[in-house]
């Protein structure tokens, strides 16, 4: 039986992963607590939205190259696996399976049931149902095949930009708000005051922004990844840009900067204002979508992660066996949403995931990092795609991304420690594995 996952996936597929897997609820939340944190100043809160972009793309650009040079399944663990060896690879992808990944996925769920409520009114445990019967649909789609799911993720993910730029149309033609409180530039920008507000806004769009990178973990999935890899992510983290931006005019636009940045639901108040409150539907209807298609995308790639770590003896081994029929890492896909569904029906992720999402900056920057290293020791392998600006592309990249962890643990220190510590659980189990595989080689002498 072949091992090899089907090469299936072209660069829309990509653009397309790289869109859905980053718009979640992000934009329809996060503009108003950066509007709140910037003084409510229209031109820096869409300059905070501009750089937030900006940081994305150079890690995009940086995992471009790494992406054409790395074809296979795995991604970020197989760069860092290649450059600081395998315990640092093993942990992103232990954090991955256990936390980031897994309760991503029960994030959205959850969050996914929140806004049904708004248009079929459900009991708590009818809620909890539908949760776990979004990740059970999730999943089914992933096992049947990578064709599939990524058919799924090209039409939701298509769906829900189309409606939030023409929300965005609608709501930018018929508001007259967007100049309210002057459109000047404070006279203090380039105060400490100013700019310490400004990096604490970047954190929340960073995360608006959250899920670029998930694209590389399909690599060893894609068509001619070496041509095609690079380009995909450029766009589509280019694309994301400028429909953030879009976005954010068209809620100052229906509500003006107060009220948007006083509103815990800029998107579905922005539209009732504007469009009456029967059209509060619409935006309901449109982050349903969006948190499918993110939920999927999240499916689709992580879990070539542990396909990937299982085939270096470092894991579960069933996980990295593919299904003869339909050419997914299927076990991968079920044992990962069975956890995502354990996650979501107790409740216990919410305060997991906050402890360890920051952590996964850390490994994002080693990321980067591995392509400084790979430059050096691996200078001869061809490289279909050079980052521009090396080194400064990854160096920036490389800081920022240090600086959101180190920022997380000074301010929220009792969270860094326990983020930490829960990272590095996974030490013992890498040894444990570790064991494990030295046992069967010699056995195989």
């Amino acid at each position: 039986m072949s091992n090899k996952l089907e090469r299936a996936l072209g660069f829309k597929d990509l653009t397309m992963i790289v869109v859905g897997t980053v718009i979640g609820s992000g934009i329809f939340i996060v503009p108003a607590t950066v509007l709140h944190q910037t003084g409510e100043s229209v031109w820096i809160a869409l300059l905070v939205w501009l750089l937030g972009g900006i940081l994305s793309l150079l890690g995009a650009l940086t995992y471009g190259e790494l992406g054409a040079m790395f074809p296979e399944a795995g991604g970020l663990y197989v760069y860092l696996r290649d450059a600081f060896g395998p315990l640092l690879a093993f942990l992103y992808g232990w954090s991955l399976f256990f936390l980031i990944g897994s309760g991503s996925v029960a994030t959205l769920a959850v969050a996914f049931t929140s806004y049904l409520n708004q248009l079929l009114p459900l009991t708590p445990v009818e809620g909890r149902v539908v949760s776990i019967l979004m990740i059970i649909v999730v999943a089914a789609i992933n096992v049947r095949g990578v064709r599939s799911s990524a058919s799924v993720q090209n039409w939701t993910t298509g769906i829900k930009v189309a409606a939030i730029l023409l929300m965005s149309a609608l709501l930018i033609v018929n508001g007259s708000r967007f100049g309210e409180g002057g459109l000047g530039l404070p006279s203090d920008l380039f105060s400490l005051k100013v700019l310490s507000s400004m990096g604490l806004a970047v954190v929340g769009v960073l995360w608006a922004y959250e899920g670029w990178h998930y694209v590389s973990f399909s690599t060893g999935e894609t068509v001619n990844p070496q041509r095609i890899f690079a380009r995909a992510i450029t766009v589509a983290t280019v694309a994301l840009i400028g429909i953030y931006l879009v976005a954010n005019v068209a809620y100052i636009a229906a509500l003006g900067p107060s009220e948007t940045a006083a509103s815990q639901r800029p998107a579905a108040q922005a539209v009732s204002v504007t469009l009456g409150p029967a059209a509060g539907n619409f935006i309901a209807l449109a982050i349903l979508i969006s948190m499918f298609s993110a939920a999927n995308g999240v499916t689709l790639t992580s879990t070539r992660v542990y396909f990937a770590m299982a085939n270096d003896g470092l894991f579960f081994r069933k996980l990295g066996e593919v299904h003869p029929r339909f050419k997914t890492p299927a076990l991968a896909v079920v044992w990962s949403s069975l956890w995502a569904i354990l996650m979501a029906a107790t409740g216990t992720f919410e305060q997991l995931l906050t402890y360890v999402v920051f952590a996964g900056w850390f490994f994002y920057a080693l990321g980067a990092a591995s392509l400084l290293v790979f430059r050096r020791t691996r200078a001869a392998t061809e490289r279909p795609f050079l980052v521009p600006g090396y080194p400064v592309t990854p160096l920036l990249f490389i800081l920022v991304s240090f600086a959101i962890v180190l920022n997380t643990v000074v301010s929220q220190p009792e969270r860094g420690l326990v983020g930490l510590g829960m990272v590095l659980l996974g030490t013992p189990a890498y040894y444990f594995w570790r064991r494990r595989l030295k046992t069967a080689s010699d056995s195989a002498k």
